[in-house]
């Protein structure tokens, strides 16, 4: 199985990088904020935050609403709050 994190560091393989799926159209928007800060959180936590973008309290990232980002989100759902963006 595939995994996106190098063992040696935290940065993301290039297939990773370069796979592009198809957006579409009518998927739902959402906003995450990073309310409070990581310091105390696990590796896994830190590292979903990175994966979504965020590395700062109050630090915002609007993304499609997927199943892998909504898991994410899940994961950190103490350290964030979300809400959907209306088109």
């Amino acid at each position: 199985m595939h995994t996106p994190w190098h063992s040696t560091g935290g940065s993301l393989c290039k297939r990773c990088l370069t796979d592009k799926k198809e957006k579409s159209d009518n998927m739902a928007k959402i906003r995450i904020i990073q309310k409070k800060s990581s310091i105390g959180s696990t590796r896994r936590q830190k590292r979903t935050l990175q994966a979504l973008g965020l590395r700062k309290i109050d630090s915002t990232v609007e993304v499609e609403a997927t199943p892998q980002i909504l898991g994410m989100v899940n994961k950190v759902k103490h350290l964030v709050t979300t809400e959907e963006i209306k088109a």
